[in-house]
């Protein structure tokens, strides 16, 4: 099993508008790709980081899930990110495997 993490730092006056976005719109398109298990979405609450930081979490269950993801939907999804809220985030991701 694979943890796909994708951390967010937004600028403040994007937060709420975003928060609402992922949950209404781009959670449900990144899970409707069949790529992921479950997921989750957490606010962190001590970032050294101006802004409002979270972070989007997708399990997967194979390497071959993942890797289909990102060769085939990903590409389009963090456009649709970029477009909406160019200018107002920086994202990075992190893939790891669970271990016990």
């Amino acid at each position: 099993m694979l943890l796909y993490n994708v951390t967010l730092i937004l600028d403040d006056a994007a937060a709420e508008e975003w928060l609402q976005w992922m949950q209404e719109i781009h959670i449900p398109e990144v899970m409707a790709t069949g790529m992921f298990v479950s997921n989750r979405l957490l606010k962190v609450l001590d970032s050294p980081n101006e802004g409002v930081t979270y972070c989007a979490q997708y399990v997967a269950e194979t390497m071959e899930n993942y890797n289909e993801y990102l060769a085939v939907y990903a590409p389009a999804l963090q456009a649709d990110l970029n477009e909406k809220f160019k200018n107002r985030f920086v994202a990075y991701r992190t893939l790891m495997e669970f271990v016990s």
